[in-house]
């Protein structure tokens, strides 16, 4: 006689599938392509059922889950990794980022500058850091763009693993010997690299650096920054730039939000096996260009290109 097959649980169309359960660590989280769309990702196989799995068909439990917190899902918390800055763990094991701006209504009503926060999210949805700019009122509001800053990125625990420091520097390639520069700490305190503008007559230009200032990847971008019904990219190249190793991308996220916010959406690609430190100094490399070229909102003082 053949053998008995277990009745399959209800809204399962595949016996093997047991709800509740991730993909292990190490595993890509989704298949390679473009950005991953993440509307909806609130729901992404995050309602555990309760069902009794046949014996033949149970696997070892994964033990870090995605964790909720006031509505928000965050990424399960990765084991420690040796050499690895603390809570840069989460890095290793995503290949894209994406990072968006939350909208002031305080700037919208008043023009009054705030401070910045983002979100930062994993492919999937899940919050894997919550960034917020750090500046004095008046800093904000009269250096505007070009001003000083301090971002503070944390982790689902609250505890700071990434500052980006940006002293005040020239906004303009009229004046090579003080152009725009970031310092990228994890933790704080503790430099693990650099972004470096490089002057350029027409294109926007960066260099990331190792804690040891020793350059490692160069960042191009187009000659006119100008997110218009399409998405800008900035491409991120081996030192000789003959090969892409990833990108940071500004997104266009529509005509009334482009026009009256300077709230924006970035998605950053890299390998999965880049190393951490560098991971983090591309963070903030997204956060220096944001502030560089696509910080006001739709005005007559948006920046387009390195002149400007």
């Amino acid at each position: 006689l053949p053998a008995h097959k277990p009745d399959l649980a209800p809204g399962f169309s595949n016996i093997n599938h047991v709800p509740g359960y991730q993909v292990p660590y190490g595993y890509p989280q989704h298949a390679p392509g473009t950005y991953q769309g993440v509307a909806g990702a609130g729901s992404y196989g995050f309602q555990v059922q309760a069902m009794r799995v046949p014996s033949e068909l149970a696997v070892p439990p994964i033990q870090n889950q995605p964790i909720v917190k006031e509505g928000t899902i965050w990424m399960p918390i990765p084991p420690p990794l040796p050499n690895c800055p603390p809570g840069l763990q989460y890095l290793t094991q995503i290949d894209q980022i994406l990072i968006h701006q939350q909208i002031e209504l305080l700037e919208i009503l008043t023009g009054f500058e705030t401070n910045n926060k983002y979100e930062i999210k994993n492919a999937l949805g899940q919050r894997v850091y919550f960034a917020a700019e750090d500046t004095d009122c008046c800093t904000r509001n009269c250096c505007g763009p070009s001003r000083p800053f301090t971002i503070r990125i944390i982790d689902n625990l609250g505890h700071e693993v990434i500052t980006l420091q940006r002293p005040l520097r020239c906004s303009s390639c009229c004046f090579p010997c003080c152009l725009q520069e970031m310092e990228v700490q994890a933790p704080p305190g503790t430099p693990v690299g650099y972004v470096v503008q490089n002057w350029h007559a027409c294109l926007p230009k960066f260099t990331i650096q190792d804690e040891k200032r020793m350059d490692i990847l160069k960042i191009t971008g187009p000659c006119v920054a100008c997110s218009c019904c399409d998405d800008v990219n900035f491409e991120v190249k081996s030192l000789d730039e003959t090969a892409a190793v990833g990108r940071i991308s500004k997104q266009w996220t529509g005509f009334l939000k482009e026009a009256f916010t300077d709230a924006d959406n970035f998605g950053i690609t890299f390998p999965m096996d880049l190393d951490v430190k560098m991971k983090a100094v591309m963070i903030g490399a997204c956060f220096l260009i944001d502030f560089m070229f696509f910080e006001h909102a739709g005005d007559n003082q948006q920046r387009v290109g390195v002149w400007q």
